[in-house]
């Protein structure tokens, strides 16, 4: 459960690429479109938060000083500078400090993205083409202007040679059509795919004239050139990379840059062991640290320098679905196919004794697909519009689910609970199994009741090892297999397995990629993520209605709705998130006072200057 994250840019903090490139359609604001207007943004839902000609985002400092330096701690090492292909290691923060998109994204709305490269943005109605229009003023670094062709030939080149995402989403486009030396149309050929606008406006774009075709895909440390606010420095291979500010910048005095991009340069070092990389912040080695270890975060910050003032702890608040952490049941195996048994073992899982005793207190339980967003069902009643929505799938969702009552099954914390004991072995007993002993038996053929549980790390087969000590209460065998990556991963692709612990993780605009998490026909699709085998008319209903829907409570009514019914499966353990985000920071570095909606963003941060001496 623990997860060592350096710092990221706003580019990663919106792995939310991979999130968004996959999270619903866009729609235009208020103004929408028969006569399909240039506009300066597109909205998933309804009109963008800024209006046109606004002169900053809320959650920036406008005037934030500029200058100093950044330097962000990275775990692991890198061996490519090209962060667009499948090969090598790279720097992930190439994109959006030296390369940029069409668009960049607001970060206090789900999905909305404004004009950067691009100053216009065009679509219809029906989402069938998307036309961009360059601000003439871009500039890649080496002062070449950015044109329609650089927009074209970056399509082809990811869509051929990218990333499998780049190309699963860039080979929707039906056609490219170059109409001006700063225009672009792509058409979608009735795809009918009403995210591809926005997708394409998060693309990256490329240059042209300095980019050979035959060895894209080869790693390559050598400096590239982009359009963004900062250039390649210095590379030290596998250990730092240094970026410094473009003083040619062309994208300055654009509005949603104002705020961003404020220090001189930026540094990112790379510690190939978490030990060494917690023990160099302590040392001052790099200025801000993401923290995901409850014990770490409890006890490992005891230092003068934190006692001193010189560092702080802070916890960011965010409005982000948080993570989905469980034991997921493989529903395809007979042993998990009968919900009561499902329910069973989840109800013998003593989540408040695991959370004190391995993570102070400080995570929370998982209770939904989409916790602590708008996008979460839990505890929230259902309205008329997910009540209409679920009324041909009567049997799909509980009644306390449905009432926004119902929460994860908890104990007396003790390890020992015996009310939660007789109430699952009441639940077995009705699904065909009755205790013989100290074993749980299948009644007629007196077979054991038992099952495999597959975990690749330490961390994993530390719960797993917790599930195994409860459910053994009730006479059930739960054996733990540490397994390698490799065979894990196999496995997990031809769904070889009985139980393992997963983690999904979800955007504000969830979308197609439903259907791969949870669709009927993903269900037997190797490689999906469908992993808990469900099999649902009422899951497949909520996926169709969340991608048609264009009005912003018709979305968030069929995402709680898919919410229940998942919840209502019983398909999961489930397990705990943290709260919020962990960072702890030397005071020399500083941020604005106002969180966004997808927390904290580096990029916003700045360089505290030091007082001058009395």
């Amino acid at each position: 459960m623990t997860l060592h994250a350096a710092l990221t840019p706003r580019t990663l903090a919106s792995l939310g690429l991979r999130l968004a490139l996959c999270g619903p359609f866009a729609f235009f604001g208020a103004t929408a479109q028969a006569a399909a207007e240039p506009s300066y943004a597109i909205a998933m839902h309804g009109a963008p938060l800024m209006p046109e000609g606004f002169t900053a985002a809320p959650y920036v400092n406008p005037d934030a000083p500029k200058g100093g330096r950044l330097v962000q701690g990275v775990l692991g090492t890198f061996d490519s500078l090209n962060p667009f292909i499948v090969k090598g290691l790279a720097v992930q923060a190439i994109h959006g400090y030296v390369t940029e998109s069409l668009m960049a994204r607001g970060y206090d709305e789900p999905f909305t993205l404004y004009g950067l490269l691009a100053r216009t943005v065009e679509t219809d109605d029906a989402r069938s083409y998307v036309t961009f229009r360059l601000d003439p003023a871009a500039r890649f670094s080496d002062g070449t202007p950015v044109t329609a062709e650089d927009v074209v030939f970056s399509w082809q080149l990811l869509r051929d040679h990218g990333r499998p995402n780049h190309r699963t989403y860039y080979s929707k486009v039906a056609k490219a059509e170059i109409l001006d030396m700063r225009t672009v149309r792509f058409d979608f050929g009735g795809g009918n795919d009403r995210e591809l606008p926005l997708i394409l406006g998060l693309m990256p774009v490329l240059p042209k004239h300095a980019i050979d075709v035959a060895t894209f895909e080869d790693t390559t440390l050598a400096k590239p050139i982009g359009s963004g606010p900062y250039i390649v420095a210095d590379v030290d291979p596998g250990r730092s990379v240094t970026l410094k500010r473009d003083p040619t910048y062309w994208g300055r005095a654009l509005a949603i840059n104002r705020g961003l991009w404020n220090f001189d340069e930026l540094r990112f070092d790379y510690y190939r062991d978490a030990n060494s990389y917690f023990e160099a912040f302590k040392s001052g080695l790099y200025d801000v640290r993401s923290e995901t270890d409850p014990s770490r975060w409890q006890t490992g910050y005891d230092i003068p320098a934190v006692r001193e003032g010189r560092i702080v702890k802070e916890s960011f608040a965010n409005g982000l679905p948080k993570p989905s952490s469980a034991f997921v049941f493989n529903t395809r195996r007979p042993i998990f196919a009968d919900i009561r048994v499902r329910e069973a073992i989840s109800l013998l899982f003593d989540a408040q004794w695991v959370n004190r005793n391995f993570f102070f207190d400080l995570y929370r339980r998982s209770a939904s697909f989409f916790d602590d967003s708008e996008l979460s069902a839990y505890h929230r009643p259902a309205d008329a519009r997910e009540r209409a929505l679920l009324t041909p799938f009567a049997d799909a969702v509980r009644p306390d689910v449905l009432a926004g009552t119902w929460s994860p099954p908890a104990t007396d914390g003790s390890g020992r609970d015996r009310a939660s004991l007789r109430k699952a072995l009441a639940l077995l007993e009705a699904a065909g199994y009755e205790l013989k002993g100290t074993t749980l038996r299948a009644r007629g053929s007196g077979r054991p009741f038992g099952f495999e549980i597959m975990v690749t790390s330490r961390d994993e087969e530390r719960l797993a090892l917790a599930l195994s000590s409860n459910l053994a209460r009730a006479g059930i065998t739960a054996q733990v297999r540490l397994v390698d990556a490799v065979q894990y991963d196999q496995r997990l692709l031809s769904f070889d397995f009985d139980m393992i612990e997963y983690r999904w993780e979800q955007s504000l605009s969830p979308g197609n990629e439903q259907s791969f998490y949870w669709g009927s026909a993903a269900a037997d699709e190797q490689g999906s993520r469908n992993y808990m085998g469900v099999r649902s008319a009422a899951v497949d209903a909520m996926i169709a209605a969340l991608l048609r829907a264009r009005d912003h409570a018709d979305f968030v009514a069929a995402v709680r709705a898919l919410d229940r019914v998942l919840i209502s499966g019983c398909y999961v353990v489930p397990l705990f998130y943290l709260p919020a985000q962990w960072v702890a920071r030397w005071t020399s570095i500083a941020h604005p006072a106002r969180t966004s909606l997808f927390g904290y963003l580096p990029e916003t941060w700045w360089h505290r200057p030091k007082r001058a001496l009395p």
